[in-house]
């Protein structure tokens, strides 16, 4: 199955020159969303064992996490946009296709999976990596 037939591309959004993807058609699917979840997960256990935690990405790696999560087992972590962290949280900014962005995380520990919708340049992951090892996580996939 090819889960690309479940994403649209809208292009010039939100900024001319950036395509976005609208995984939508790919959620209100239930069998189509619960195979992707059951084939990223099956994909994280070939080399190790299930992560403590699933670090979602604001917002949609949060509805990926938690379906993991789910499934597999394991708590969920968010990873938020800047100021939606309540308590005690580390942040990175760094650099989009289009902009800059922050990320906040509490503090914690144990083994985690990074998770969100898409891959674009990597930027999001990369800083999302660096921010997990920072507040005392450590990364075992993503």
């Amino acid at each position: 199955m090819s889960y690309k037939d479940f994403i649209t591309e809208i292009p010039n959004f939100p900024i001319d020159g950036v395509n976005f993807k609208d995984i939508s058609p790919l959620l209100a699917n239930e069998q189509v969303f619960r195979s992707a979840l059951v084939e990223m997960g099956d994909k994280v256990d070939a080399g190790f064992n299930r992560p403590d935690y699933w670090i979602g990405i604001d917002s949609r790696g949060y509805i990926f996490s938690s379906g993991l999560a789910t499934y597999f087992g394991g708590g969920v972590v968010c990873a938020r946009k800047e100021g939606k962290t309540p308590g005690q949280f580390v942040k990175k900014t760094y650099d989009l296709e289009y902009g800059t962005a922050t990320l906040e995380l509490q503090p914690g520990e144990g083994k985690v999976v990074i998770v969100d919708d898409v891959l674009a340049t990597g930027g999001t992951l990369k800083a999302t990596c660096e921010l997990a090892e920072t507040a005392g996580y450590e990364v075992v996939g993503s």
